[in-house]
């Protein structure tokens, strides 16, 4: 029976070459990406930077609202169509985006690396990565296997699939596929299909290609219960982020614990956040909760 750990842990991220949290503060953090530095909006960023002055080439203004919106202001020239970065072995393009990211989640770094350790030693692991999102987790998982990558944006598949290419592994056992990832999986429970891992990484709010809703507090209980029915007593992990929510760790980590009580294995849950560049503060970026088997 996998039993829930009672404390939250704190999965932190460090920067590296191409990525770096510079500083934060008043609701605001200025990162590094590769040669450009932007700010951007972070209300979790309570404190007082600790740099004077940001000398950034960009920063995100968000729109008046609650719901998002608002756009790129650039002091410095920076490449309209993206410039190449990379994690490991991956690369990848980052852009400025209207949606204020750049096109990977550089927090995911250590859960990218704590799937691999789950994976460790195994070359012919079957992986299912839902809300794929650029594909930078998705390559990382292909080192083990074959992954299905799902998600509902054409746009994000077809810079995933050049970023498996930038990267030279578009010969890689990847199946590329837009589609709705709650319809999506229950069609794969339908099926009878199992995986070693599924890691799932869904908005808040969304829609699907064929203008599905997705509502997360309303639809992410079903979607983990069909996510469940697609691991066994073999497989080595499930992990959900959770993020720009009013909820805690422990409710998602709730969640995994009544639908894995027989499974073995053990369920933590806690923060996502990244640390400063110099061994600085840690910014919290999300929640998370996960299954492993022990």
């Amino acid at each position: 029976m996998a039993e829930l750990a009672p404390d939250p842990l704190i999965l932190a991220g460090e920067g590296w070459q191409d990525y770096g949290l510079v500083d934060s503060g008043h609701g605001r953090k200025l990162e590094r990406y590769g040669a450009y530095r932007f700010v951007r909006p972070e209300p979790q960023a309570l404190w007082t930077p600790k740099l004077a002055e940001w000398n950034a080439h960009g920063e995100f203004v968000p729109g008046s609202d609650e719901d998002g919106g608002g756009r790129w202001q650039f002091d410095k020239p920076v490449p309209r169509y993206g410039w190449e970065l990379g994690v490991g072995p991956v690369r990848f393009t980052a852009q400025c985006t209207p949606f204020r990211h750049l096109g990977f989640f550089p927090d995911m770094a250590p859960v990218w690396s704590w799937m691999g350790e789950q994976l460790d030693g195994k070359q012919d692991a079957s992986t299912l990565n839902l809300f794929g999102y650029t594909g930078v987790g998705t390559l990382s998982l292909s080192e083990h296997g074959a992954v299905t990558h799902v998600d509902a944006s054409k746009k994000s598949v077809a810079q995933a699939r050049a970023n498996a290419a930038l990267s030279g592994m578009e010969a890689r056992p990847v199946r590329w596929i837009v589609d709705d990832a709650a319809k999506f999986t229950a069609r794969e429970v339908r099926r009878g299909k199992r995986y070693d891992g599924i890691i799932l990484d869904p908005p808040k709010f969304g829609r699907g290609p064929e203008g599905e809703v997705w509502r997360l507090e309303e639809h992410l209980p079903g979607l983990v219960a069909d996510c469940r029915k697609l691991l066994d007593a073999d497989s080595r992990f499930l992990f959900l982020t959770v993020y720009a929510v009013r909820m805690s760790s422990l409710a998602i980590g709730g969640l995994l614990a009544e639908l894995f009580a027989d499974m073995p294995g053990t369920i933590e849950h806690g923060d996502l956040a990244v640390r400063e560049d110099g061994q600085g503060r840690l910014l919290p970026t999300a929640i998370f909760a996960r299954w492993r088997r022990d």
